[in-house]
């Protein structure tokens, strides 16, 4: 089977089609600067079709440098589905427990990899999609806890250096240690009790 065979779109991007062979049936591709990915389109080029009954199950990793890579499964592509759009922005490192946000840690870029298994479509059809798979963390705490990270990324998308800052004399300045404090503080008291606001 050609690597043609299949395509790739991310937002604001070029169309790819360079997936690499793994084997006859496993492919893979490197998506790099995938950080702020929200979502993927993968497709049959058209160009050959997919083996009677069998499916492209499309899966999602971010390679680790120090560990296998972690593949979750998004859905699959088939003859009679020829395309697909996957969220992947809930799919990012340790999507769990992130204990400092990433606006306080040096930024550098992150590939992420796309992975396609041509399997028997019975196989396929009962994988369950990672997106499908329900949440342990309550929606309420999921909201709070991503307003902290986006407060504490845009308070953090405007820190200077000592040497880079032009004072104002009407302006106050709170150093980025006092904001990774409160965030840890009340991410703290939210994974203890997602009440405690209320008292």
């Amino acid at each position: 089977m050609s690597v043609s065979v299949f395509g790739m779109i991310v937002a604001g991007r070029l169309v790819s089609t360079d997936f690499q062979a793994v084997d006859e049936t496993h492919f893979v591709i490197n998506v790099p600067e995938a950080d702020n990915i929200r979502h993927i389109i993968v497709f049959l080029t058209g160009s050959q079709p997919l083996p009677d009954n069998t499916a492209a199950g499309v899966y999602f990793s971010w390679p680790e440098p120090n560990s296998p890579p972690t593949w979750i499964y998004l859905g699959f592509l088939s003859n009679s589905k020829p395309s697909a759009v996957f969220k992947v922005a809930s799919l990012k490192h340790g999507s769990g427990a992130a204990t400092v946000p990433s606006g306080l840690v040096q930024q550098f870029s992150h590939n992420a990899q796309v992975g396609i298994a041509v399997e028997p479509e019975v196989q396929v059809a009962g994988l369950t999609p990672a997106a499908a798979e329900p949440s342990t963390v309550p929606s309420f705490v999921e909201f709070v806890q991503k307003m902290l990270q986006n407060f504490v990324n845009y308070a953090t998308s405007f820190s200077v250096t000592p040497a880079q800052m032009a004072v104002a004399p009407n302006e106050s300045y709170v150093p980025l240690s006092v904001v990774q404090r409160w965030y840890d503080n009340f991410q703290r008291r939210l994974e203890m009790n997602p009440n405690f606001w209320k008292s």
